[in-house]
């Protein structure tokens, strides 16, 4: 296949994910009660996360943060970002399977299959960062900066925008984070990655984990910081065994 050809077939792949975004977005657009049910569930304090954590520490999560809009149209404008960003995350198996059997032709047998693999973890591993955000870090983020205050003479009133704003942002954060271990063996596969560098830094590893944790929930409790930081650093430490298990892989190529 020349050039063209090989334009007019990736045309034609960025139409399918394009038309199954669409559709994905507006069968999302149309299930709005369903869609804000589940995206405003962690600003409410019957959220299963609070109760989890009530169960466990015995302390009561009582707590009511209302969210105002102040624009015209922002809801609006509001629905139709969640809607769009929740077809996006639907239909991605899909793009990514698309995308995928483009350049796969191109691929020798023996890089198809490390490809395969790079693929269907690291789209695992990105919702799997999403999930733990939504049940973990954005609610005690949100409970904690929703309720802090300099001065009872200083409610807080969030706006809808910044409650979206923030879901997002750490959604991708996690998202992005959950790709170490992939990318850690993606590293190691060429050689720029050694689990050896990696057990030798294990310690600032860890004041690194704890800075990381502390930022994306600023809620001063051990408890919260530990529950943030420890599935981070447990990507760290399955990061080391995945680099060295592909070492010992490599060991009889070499």
């Amino acid at each position: 296949m020349d050039f063209w050809g090989h334009l007019d077939e990736l045309r034609g792949c960025l139409l399918k994910a394009l038309a199954a975004a669409a559709v994905a977005m507006v069968a999302a657009f149309c299930c709005k009660e369903w869609l804000f049910a589940v995206v405003m569930a962690p600003s409410l304090d019957t959220f299963v996360t609070y109760r989890l954590f009530e169960q466990i520490t015995g302390v009561r999560a009582h707590f009511h943060i209302q969210l105002f809009n102040p624009e015209l149209a922002q809801q609006f404008i509001v629905h139709m970002r969640v809607a769009l960003w929740t077809g996006v995350l639907v239909v991605s198996p899909y793009i990514i399977y698309l995308l995928f059997r483009f350049v796969s032709p191109g691929l020798y047998d023996r890089e198809r299959r490390p490809a395969v693999k790079a693929v269907v973890g690291g789209g695992l591993m990105f919702l799997a960062g999403v999930l733990l955000n939504y049940f973990l870090i954005f609610p005690f983020t949100f409970r904690f900066l929703g309720t802090y205050q300099v001065s009872p003479s200083v409610p807080n009133q969030i706006s809808l925008t910044s409650y979206i704003d923030m879901l997002l942002m750490l959604s991708l954060l996690m998202g992005v984070v959950f790709e170490l271990p992939i990318v850690a063996w993606l590293l190691a596969k060429v050689g720029l990655l050694h689990s050896s560098f990696m057990r030798r830094y294990r310690r600032q590893a860890v004041v690194v984990v704890l800075i990381l944790a502390a930022v994306i929930t600023p809620t001063g409790d051990a408890l919260t910081l530990s529950l943030v930081a420890l599935p981070i650093y447990a990507l760290y430490e399955a990061s080391i065994a995945v680099v060295r298990r592909t070492e010992r892989r490599q060991l009889p190529a070499n």
